[in-house]
């Protein structure tokens, strides 16, 4: 079973273009002989593209059609981390090199090297679809993936000038604010107040370490043993409090009890009946010895930034930007999730 399929048609380019740009400044690494393309289907926004050469599969990434937020979908940020971050933390792919020029692909792309294995997402692969011990060691892999990158020393692997951690939740907050402003397309009151109590009550860090900054399930990639190989979508790492990230953690675990399940039913396999929240945040708590004790915040404001997500995303849709009719179920997002972060936040 192969994880790749046939470019959608509004999703391709020129394909001897993009040959002739790898084999000129990448010829060691891609060899001589023909290139072959496929797309990874899975995902929901950056576009992510196989390259098949005479030495073996590499992986292009790209932002989506249309136009983008500002600071969305950096594929020079995302570069920049994987060509360093390997280094220091081997589920980072290795990025190799960085196109900047959008003539060839139809925005800036960076190739990076190809990770095998499986990424989990609306079910579970047959290997670990009838094994409960063996669902459990995908979600401590994941969880114990978060905590060994929160302990990886910046300055070593040359990312300590990264983003500006000073300040980070509260420009988080008025960032996806106005991103919401900017996307919706409809009056939906739930979010505001989400944005309202977000800014009245951000919180002082407890350390600053880099982040991931969508760190989740199906951003991660596992062996047949459960154990994590590879960790994906970087466009948006920086510096700042790493509670940010173990809340989109949990803002992504799905749980059948939680309104934000009608959302995510679909996309992500039920975590909570495999390892409980609480489980998480005790295991991350243990590794990393950090404070908690507000995490309620922290995953409000994940289910706050993942409902403007899917509105841009849905936005992107309305307006004939992407013909994907996955897109078109996401209407009803925002307010779900919404109530589900004001219910977080009123914990």
């Amino acid at each position: 079973m192969t994880d790749t399929a046939p470019i959608r048609p509004d999703e391709r380019f020129d394909e001897d273009r993009v040959a002739a740009y790898l084999r000129e400044h990448l010829g060691e690494l891609i060899g001589p002989g023909p290139i072959e393309f496929e797309q990874f289907p899975g995902g929901a926004a950056n576009l992510t593209y196989v390259a098949r050469s005479a030495r073996g599969e590499f992986v292009l990434r790209r932002a989506p059609l249309g136009p983008v937020a500002k600071h969305g979908h950096d594929m020079r940020r995302e570069y920049r981390v994987l060509s360093r971050l390997w280094k220091g933390y081997p589920p980072a792919p290795r990025a190799y090199h960085y196109c900047d020029d959008a003539a060839v692909m139809g925005k800036p792309f960076f190739i990076m090297e190809r990770r095998t294995g499986f990424v989990i997402r609306s079910i579970w692969p047959d290997v670990f679809r009838n094994d409960p011990d063996l669902q459990r060691r995908v979600a401590g892999s994941v969880v114990d993936g978060l905590s060994a990158f929160h302990r990886v020393d910046a300055a070593a692997v040359g990312l300590d000038d990264l983003g500006h951690p000073d300040g980070f939740v509260r420009r988080q907050v008025e960032g996806w604010s106005g991103r919401w402003d900017a996307a919706r397309t409809r009056d939906v009151p739930e979010m505001d107040r989400v944005a309202e109590i977000l800014g009245s009550a951000v919180p002082d860090p407890h350390a600053t370490t880099l982040l991931h900054n969508d760190y989740k399930l199906d951003n991660a990639m596992v062996d047949a043993s459960g154990s994590l190989v590879a960790v994906f979508d970087w466009d948006m790492a920086t510096r700042g409090d790493p509670l940010t990230d173990l809340g989109t953690l949990l803002g992504y675990w799905a749980d059948p009890d939680e309104p934000a399940y009608a959302i995510l039913a679909g996309h992500a396999v039920p975590l909570t009946p495999v390892m409980t929240k609480g489980e998480v945040v005790a295991r991350y708590a243990a590794s990393t010895g950090f404070d908690v004790s507000r995490l309620a915040y922290y995953e409000g404001l994940a289910l706050f930034r993942l409902a403007v997500i899917l509105e841009q995303i849905y936005a992107r849709y309305v307006a004939g930007q992407t013909k994907d009719q996955r897109f078109a179920a996401f209407e009803p997002a925002a307010p779900i999730l919404a109530r589900s972060a004001l219910a977080a936040l009123e914990r």
